[in-house]
């Protein structure tokens, strides 16, 4: 097996084989669309950044990515990233293949400053899981899907939900505010400044989505926001609904008003002609893998692998 530039040439088996490693998924995770095309990989082949792997002059895995961009995970070095349909492999020797595309690749990101690398794997392909595991990398976010079935759960008397209008998203400012305190806690430490805060609360009260909020009197205590724009392709299919934002007060979890405030918004969509619903989350943190982890089903894990910077000093 060989390892080269992925280049133009090798396009076409390289989408022959992006298709069928969904299809695997697909068998497991049933709520999976069917899907007619994927994304073009032409600028791939263009940036110079990926790696092909060739057996007996035919492709057997391709691995490319996007990037290098600067201050990724809003650190001080480059990152980049390979999307789900950025690489690929047969499932013949897969575990090997990868190990083999991710050494050659990796030299090439290094020499451009990533430090981070950031890969998108189907969350059941064992193998190739196993191969970037070895090679030190870490469990960082999930996507995951659901049909529009009801949620199993009693139903609350004692609180009504609704999807909020437009002139009162500003009643989730103090909610939000609380989510990014969350996220900068022990084990997530993805710490925000209030500046920067504000301006991404801002922007969310700008963007057009839907808002479900579960109140108890007058008060506001959980919310779930819907947007049409998610992690990956799969994400961007027809009658598809991704879910961007969602808090739940600390006194109400575990009460099953979350799980109701759910069942209302999946009912709400169903009702609007939404066949399935997404979610994507940090697996780092433990609020957002329990409550997602019981309703939606993982389709892909994104890993990470952070490389010191002493890295960049050797002549590659």
């Amino acid at each position: 097996m060989n390892i080269e530039t992925f280049e133009k040439q090798h396009i076409e088996q390289a989408k022959a084989i992006a298709f069928a490693n969904y299809e695997e998924e697909r068998a497991t995770v049933s709520a999976l669309p069917p899907i007619g095309q994927l994304p073009e990989l032409h600028r791939f082949a263009e940036n110079g950044l990926g790696v092909a792997a060739i057996d007996n002059g035919k492709l057997v895995g391709y691995l490319c990515c996007v990037g290098p961009f600067s201050n990724a995970f809003a650190s001080q070095v480059k990152g980049i990233f390979s999307p789900i349909h950025a690489h690929g492999a047969l499932p013949e020797n897969r575990e090997l293949i990868y190990r083999r595309m991710y050494q050659a690749a990796a030299e090439k990101w290094v020499s451009k400053g990533a430090l981070y690398h950031a890969v998108a794997l189907y969350a059941h392909d064992a193998q190739a899981i196993g191969a970037f595991f070895q090679y030190g990398f870490g469990l960082r976010c999930v996507d995951a899907i659901r049909p529009m079935s009801p949620v199993d759960c009693p139903p609350m008397t004692d609180c009504t939900f609704r999807l909020l209008p437009k002139e009162e998203v500003i009643r989730l400012r103090q909610m939000r505010r609380k989510l990014s305190a969350h996220l900068s806690e022990s084990p997530c430490f993805m710490h925000s400044e209030p500046e920067a805060v504000e301006a991404w609360i801002a922007k969310a009260e700008k963007r057009d989505t839907l808002a479900f909020v579960a109140e108890q009197g007058a008060n506001a205590v959980a919310f779930i926001e819907v947007g049409e724009d998610g992690e990956n392709f799969i994400s961007e299919t027809p009658n598809m609904k991704n879910i961007c934002g969602a808090y739940c007060l600390p006194q109400y979890r575990g009460t099953g008003l979350f799980a109701n405030l759910l069942d209302f918004t999946v009912e709400y969509l169903r009702k609007e002609g939404i066949t399935r619903l997404g979610v994507d989350y940090e697996s780092i943190n433990p609020s957002a893998n329990g409550a997602w982890g019981k309703y939606f089903t993982p389709y892909t894990h994104s890993v990470v692998r952070r490389i010191e910077e002493y890295a960049t000093q050797r002549v590659l």
